[in-house]
């Protein structure tokens, strides 16, 4: 630690002088204040410690939201512990892996999720600890939160740097497995500055934490807001109908959302008694239709886009009327570049891909050097994701690279590489090529084109059955079309693009 660094934790010691007894967190009915907040965050931290949990140690979680969520990232930034997010929608080997990769010290499990964990670690070689989080009872073998607070050692000082890890967020399969990004606390800092800049946040805002807090969109809102000053409310999941009535109840700010959210809130809207005058500001992943549908239910709410992942957060940023159907001008801490195969920038308005150096870049992938040494190859990060410049200066997504296909249903990332590696687990598949259609409702679906090997058969419905017995379920495909054969390249391997060509592009 310097005189210069600045902690998530130097912001809640701020937030709980100069908003003592404001609103920081409600859930469930329940209000905490800011004050209240970090106190609750020193007898965790103090429990952290006295548990033996060293700064660097990971701390796993496997949770809806909740304040205790809320209150553990506290904990992990005051005692540098890095908290390690679980996806709970994973299935079991997924989340084995996950673990594994990580060695958790401690692993925190909502009271849903606690068998599931156990039987998870069963062929586990690391040493940790359980327990609840949240409501519920806890299982053999788990303590419950509470257990952890101490008031003795509350005051103690940590040495805790802003450009150590601070989350790990595994990210979808480039090549079978999901690989961890590290982000910092600095990370996270420079990008809440750059939300509360472009949303003009303050202590009067109200950011609706429906989103899941193992998601790097719903931590980002959550810690911005907070630093901001203002109020998370935090939600279990996404209700429609409980959103809308804690819009109207709380006086809500700000939303995030990604496909069908939206729509499915708007919906509820136009069906009941509420109001959503005091929304002021709404970002996401939509179409065109669902944003005009918002002017006209919320005109007084401004919808902004731009350009993210999870290993760049704040890439760039607009309104969207800015220049509709753009990714909005680099934000004012990031450098933008786009590079060809051989890492030679391209010409204005020629496609390349994204190359980024900001504050908002991550760490690296947690054990995986030669990764990480490619992704920041000659000191920029590459992004995977093809764009181009106007003359304007505004960003256009045009793809994701061939080797980093991404498909994006419903805002979660999910690569080709690990939906086809499941299909080729069943024994009747002989090839296949997975890729992302148009879907209404999604945003993005999955459909798979599949060769059968000679005198088998199946039926679609079964192998999306299977697949999703293999990995998350919210990776199986939505479609799945049998053909005779697919179309290769001069090298052999399936060309994808004459894949998409035969089979992509239609809404299902």
């Amino acid at each position: 630690m310097n005189i210069s660094d600045f902690t998530i934790y130097d912001f809640i010691c701020r937030n709980a002088k100069t908003n003592k007894d404001r609103d920081c967190l409600v859930f469930n009915g329940k209000r905490i204040g800011f004050y209240e907040y970090k106190t609750k965050v020193d007898h965790l931290a103090a429990g952290f410690a006295a548990q033996g949990l060293l700064r660097g140690d990971r701390v796993a979680v496997m949770a809806y939201n909740s304040a205790d969520y809320m209150i553990l990232y506290g904990a992990a930034a005051k005692t540098g512990a890095i908290v390690l997010t679980v996806n709970w929608r994973l299935q079991k080997d997924e989340l084995e892996y996950i673990l594994n990769d990580c060695s958790p010290k401690f692993i925190f499990a909502g009271a849903s999720f606690q068998e599931t964990t156990r039987s998870v670690l069963a062929k586990s070689d690391f040493s940790y600890k359980l327990f609840l989080i949240g409501e519920g009872d806890p299982c053999q073998g788990f303590m419950p939160l509470s257990t952890l607070y101490m008031k003795e050692g509350a005051d103690a000082f940590f040495e805790v740097c802003a450009d150590d890890g601070y989350v790990i967020i595994h990210t979808a399969a480039v090549e079978g497995r999901p690989r961890g990004a590290l982000l910092s606390q600095s990370n996270l800092i420079h990008c809440n500055l750059l939300s509360i800049l472009q949303y003009k946040l303050g202590k009067d805002d109200c950011c609706m934490g429906f989103l899941p807090l193992f998601h790097v969109a719903g931590l980002t809102q959550a810690l911005s807001v907070m630093h901001a000053g203002g109020k998370n409310v935090i939600t279990e999941k996404f209700l429609p109908e409980e959103t809308l009535e804690l819009i109207k109840q709380e006086k809500g700010t700000l939303i995030f959302t990604f496909a069908p959210i939206l729509n499915t809130l708007l919906d509820t809207y136009e069906t009941g008694d509420y109001d959503l005058s005091t929304l002021r500001n709404a970002s996401g992943m939509e179409g065109p239709q669902t944003i005009e549908r918002l002017r006209q239910c919320a005109p007084q709410c401004t919808f902004h886009v731009g350009f993210a992942q999870t290993e760049a957060m704040g890439v760039s940023r607009a309104t969207y009327n800015e220049k509709p159907g753009s990714a909005g001008k680099p934000s004012i801490l990031a450098r933008v570049k786009l590079f060809d195969d051989t890492d030679q920038e391209v010409p204005t308005g020629e496609p390349g891909e994204i190359c980024v150096r900001s504050p908002t870049v991550f760490l690296g992938y947690w054990g995986l050097e030669n990764d990480t040494a490619d992704t920041f190859r000659n000191g920029w990060h590459h992004t995977g994701d093809i764009g181009k410049f106007d003359e304007e200066g505004y960003l256009w997504y045009v793809k994701r690279k061939a080797q980093k296909e991404l498909i994006k249903p419903g805002g979660e990332n999910v690569y080709p590489a690990e939906v086809e590696a499941a299909i080729l687990q069943h024994d009747a598949i002989m090839e296949v090529c997975v890729i992302g259609v148009r879907d209404r409702k999604w945003g993005e679906a999955i459909k798979a084109i599949c060769v059968l090997r000679s005198g088998q058969h199946l039926s679609e419905k079964t192998l999306i059955e299977f697949v999703g017995t293999k990995i998350a379920r919210y990776k199986k495909p939505q479609q799945v079309v049998f053909v005779d054969a697919l179309p290769k390249n001069q090298a052999g391997g399936i060309d994808r693009d004459k894949v998409k060509q035969a089979h992509g592009g239609l809404y299902l």
